[in-house]
């Protein structure tokens, strides 16, 4: 369904959005760069709803069939890139800061009160902003393979980079597939490899919902123009799950780890095996660890609720 959110429109996918479930505990699944809503595996979904939990996920805006911003034009990559090498400021078509406020926006239309927040990737450092400029929204954070951004932090592989900052040969279906399988390819996990064909079929599904490419540009800026974040992150009190693989090649280990450093009494966990996607090997690990933490977050919320209940009868 779409919905308007932060005065844009966003494509949003709910678990219960018949409205009874307002006993179930909220998680909110952000996505990471140019990665559509469909990329959440159904099976981590299903696992959190049987868990007892309603869960939302969303297209970013740009991405998908949320509101895109072509108006905005299409930002230089390489000028960009020298910009943030040389340190010079960066000026996003809008920035990271704006895509949480978006997520913020999403529960303000379902009026939703508070809720989990998760986030991969990109969409990690957005569930980090929100719970920077909106800490009484958030129940827990989960971080999975993202970073704070901190200069100086281990970078993504040559080849892996050359693959992420290509193009396809055209703009035909065959060509547009093939360069994406190439691309999650080269930064799939080796220890949880992927059937050729359903890494296909997942990829099938989102090129033939919506292929937004200049929206993962501006996407990008908005990810390079966000220097503060790291010095921020010591703000967050929400209780934090930092999620990452030990074999991303684009977002390497370290950058978990400086991530859990700089958020007060976070809960890293390393995965073997695990690179920068989301097969079913990952995703059984990563409920292994988040359905725990979840729950742990829970279970005294609802004694405290029903501690004011019954306050209030007596």
């Amino acid at each position: 369904m779409n919905i308007r959110a932060n005065n844009i429109d966003i494509e949003v996918q709910d678990s219960h959005p018949d409205g009874q479930s307002r006993h179930r505990p909220v998680v909110l699944l952000i996505m990471g760069l140019a990665m559509q809503l469909t990329a959440w595996p159904p099976s981590l979904i299903k696992a959190l709803v049987d868990a007892g939990y309603r869960v939302i996920c969303f297209d970013n805006r740009d991405i998908g069939l949320s509101q895109h911003f072509d108006s905005l034009g299409t930002p230089s990559l390489i000028w960009a890139s020298l910009k943030y090498r040389m340190r010079m400021p960066i000026k996003p078509p809008y920035r990271l800061e704006d895509m949480a406020a978006d997520a913020v926006g999403v529960l303000d239309a379902l009026h939703i009160q508070r809720a989990h927040i998760v986030g991969v990737s990109m969409g990690g450092m957005i569930a980090q902003r929100v719970a920077i400029a909106a800490p009484e929204r958030v129940a827990s954070l989960t971080s999975i393979m993202s970073t704070s951004g901190a200069r100086g932090l281990p970078e993504a592989r040559p080849a892996v980079l050359k693959a992420l900052l290509g193009k396809p040969k055209s703009s035909d279906l065959q060509d547009v597939l093939a360069y994406n399988m190439q691309l999650f390819k080269a930064i799939g996990s080796p220890g949880f490899p992927m059937a050729e064909a359903e890494l296909k079929e997942r990829v099938l599904v989102g090129l033939r919902r919506n292929y937004h490419p200049s929206g993962a540009v501006r996407q990008m800026l908005a990810i390079a123009a966000d220097v503060t974040r790291a010095r921020q992150l010591e703000k967050i009190a929400a209780p934090t799950l930092v999620l990452h693989g030990k074999a991303d090649p684009l977002v390497p280990f370290g950058c978990g780890v400086d991530t859990a450093k700089r958020i007060a009494g976070s809960r890293l966990v390393g995965i073997e095996g695990m690179g920068h996607d989301l097969p079913p090997g990952v995703v059984q690990q990563l409920l292994a660890n988040m359905l725990p933490f979840l729950a742990q977050q829970v279970q005294p919320a609802q004694a405290q609720a029903a501690t004011s209940s019954q306050a209030m009868s007596a």
